[in-house]
């Protein structure tokens, strides 16, 4: 017998089902909303990612500049092979193309025509490429083939400033120097040339491309002046020439700020090729990385010292030296056999006796004389934005007995870094203000050229009062015109400095033979200097190792084309050069113009005259009345 179902129960089960379909109706519509209007832009993004393909342009690092706009480093086109395999038509055709082109192996080259991937790169032979071969690849119209810009670093100076610079790999990243240092801010951002195909990689012809523009390095503003650098350069390679030395270390930095101005060492290498040379000669940045025992260069921090703390009178206190001083037991010699006798302090500092400076060390004990090398920067870093710097090393304050306190009053015993000595000599004759070294100037727009950050001095603190650091300047003019430093005198300019001779100690720990690094430190104009230079030879062959025979003239020849260059006015108010035989004086060139051509036969000078043009009456001569020259120089003169 059949139950029969009532109607209530009927429309109870109608209703619950419209209840299910329309929960399941809201749930499908509620769904496809939220795909529609929330997923969309994400859905639709990861489609193109499965169907695009990207072709990378890599930006332009960011070029190098001096301080006045010359390139430094910059950049030159470079294109670089790219492959779609799934659109290589022919892959045996298209490889043997590619492998004659880029001078490769076919088999090499089928390999990546054929390789299972969405785009391959061609590397390395396909990389960097000149345009030449580029144009030869373009020009076939291979399928599935592509160029893609992209550049490489241009050193358009060579070997100039090799170790400051750096270099860059083949993914134009910086491996090395400031490319290194500043790599993210010269590198830029990639950009790409995105286009779509199906799962077979035929392009979609209905999908445009997208083309996302890289976006360029910043342009980095060097302290550096091309044409000072250009000067150090020019003179290490004469030193190199000359002397044949195991190294050579120059730097020149502004002392009232603190930027650097030039720097440079031996031996050097080319940035553009720098896999051709020995790692150690590219590794090393010799101002900032390398120690060594200044010699007595570093004397002129004991003798701000002595004269910060009162303990000396240059020129009314004497000293006698007899060639050698007892300490401790130990007998320290100066570096003239049988000494200088009786001696103002100033003369001890002109003739950089060592006797006198360990007198100087003993009067400061040990206490104040390592505080003022504390407070001049030695035994810690600069702060200079270069890698690699060194500290130096300094005796540990409970192994400082009385030796070796005297042996560090005159450089012995201690080791420092070039940029440390540079730094500390700034210090003392600026008036006493010490300043971190740096080398970047300014960020630049790549485009517009526009200053977008600029570097500012930063100065750490005054080590020493300005009238101690007047008379250091007056003590160590007196050196260049009377004492050690004679041979970086330069006429019509006020140059001030110290010579250094430091023995090296070898592989033993002993001192060496007849091996020294030969050093000189100076400054000018001497009243008001506006740059500081340093240079150390490292062994010089075939010369008397002395810094004021070897060092002390080329610091003459870069002071004096430097001051020139830099637009420093010529003067005559500075103390006068002491000559010792065989030196000669230098002639002053008399006034001839407006004289006849008669009386310029009965001139009396060693001077040749040589007599140009026709008339009777001088209008002009060369060089000026005034100009100090060589005996037997010529004097060109012209009549009207």
């Amino acid at each position: 017998m059949r139950r029969r179902v009532s109607q209530v129960v009927v429309k109870k089960r109608l209703v619950t089902v419209f209840l299910v379909g329309m929960l399941i109706f809201t749930v499908i519509a509620g769904r496809l909303g939220y795909v529609q209007f929330v997923l969309s832009d994400f859905l639709i993004d990861k489609a193109e990612q499965s169907w695009s393909r990207d072709i990378t342009f890599e930006p332009e690092r960011g070029k190098i500049l001096d301080t006045n706009g010359e390139v430094l480093v910059g950049n030159q086109s470079a294109p670089t092979v790219m492959v779609v395999p799934r659109q290589v038509k022919d892959p045996e055709a298209t490889a043997k193309q590619l492998a004659k082109i880029l001078d490769m192996s076919e088999e090499k080259a089928l390999g990546h025509v054929t390789k299972v991937t969405s785009i391959e790169r061609i590397h390395p032979e396909g990389r960097k490429i000149s345009e030449e071969q580029a144009d030869a690849i373009q020009s076939l119209g291979m399928p599935g083939v592509f160029i893609a810009e992209d550049s490489e670093r241009f050193y358009p100076h060579g070997s100039f400033l090799s170790h400051v610079l750096g270099f860059s790999g083949i993914d134009n990243q910086g491996l090395l120097g400031l490319e290194a240092y500043y790599d993210e801010e010269l590198r830029g951002e990639k950009g790409a040339l995105s286009f779509f195909s199906d799962a077979k990689g035929k392009r979609m012809p209905d999908i445009a491309d997208v083309y996302e523009p890289p976006v360029d390095g910043k342009d980095l503003k060097l302290t550096i002046d091309y044409k000072v650098q250009s000067i150090i350069e020019r003179e290490l390679d004469i030193a190199q020439a000359k002397y044949n030395p195991d190294g050579a270390v120059a730097l020149a930095v502004d002392p009232d700020t603190g930027k650097v101005v030039a720097m440079s060492s031996r031996p050097t290498f080319n940035p553009a090729s720098y896999q051709d040379v020995d790692p150690k000669v590219y590794n090393r940045n010799l101002p900032v990385w390398s120690t060594y025992e200044p010699g007595s260069t570093f004397k002129i921090i004991t003798l701000a010292a002595a004269l910060e703390e009162d303990l000396v009178d240059l020129e009314d206190e004497h000293f006698h030296d007899s060639g050698a001083i007892k300490v401790d037991g130990a007998t320290l010699h100066c570096w003239k056999r049988g000494g200088h006798g009786d001696q103002t302090f100033l003369e001890v500092v002109q003739n950089s006796c060592n006797p006198g400076f360990v007198t100087l060390g003993q009067r400061l004990g040990k206490d104040r004389l390592f505080e003022y090398v504390d407070r001049f920067g030695f035994g810690q870093k600069t702060g200079i934005d270069l890698e690699g710097e060194g500290k130096g090393i300094l005796f540990k304050p409970e192994n400082v007995g009385p030796v070796e306190q005297a042996t560090t009053a005159f450089g012995q015993g201690v080791s420092v870094t070039p940029i440390q000595q540079v730094m500390a000599v700034a210090a003392a004759v600026n008036g006493g203000y010490y300043y971190e070294p740096y080398i970047q100037e300014a960020w630049l727009d790549p485009i517009t050229g526009e200053v977008l950050e600029e570097n500012e001095p930063k100065m750490k603190e005054q080590v020493i009062s300005e009238e101690t650091s007047k008379e250091i300047r007056n003590a160590l003019e007196s050196v260049v015109a009377k004492g050690t430093g004679r041979g970086a005198y330069v006429e019509g300019y006020r140059v001030g400095g110290k010579t250094g001779t430091a023995q090296k100690v070898g592989s033993d720990g002993r001192y060496m033979e007849n091996n020294h690094i030969v050093s000189f430190i100076g400054f000018a104009p001497a009243d008001d200097p506006e740059l500081v230079v340093y240079l150390a030879i490292d062994n010089p062959k075939n010369t008397v190792q002395f810094g004021g025979v070897v060092a002390a003239p080329i610091v003459g020849n870069i002071m004096g084309d430097s001051l020139r260059v830099l637009g420093v006015e010529p003067r005559i108010d500075g103390l006068e050069k002491e000559y010792n035989w065989p030196e000669e004086p230098l002639i002053e060139v008399p006034d001839v113009t407006g004289m006849n051509k008669e009386d310029l036969s009965k001139l009396l000078t060693p001077l040749e005259i040589e007599v140009n043009g026709e008339g009777e009456e001088v209008v002009t001569q060369a060089p000026e009345a005034g100009v100090k020259v060589p005996q037997d120089s010529k004097v060109r003169v012209y009549l009207k």
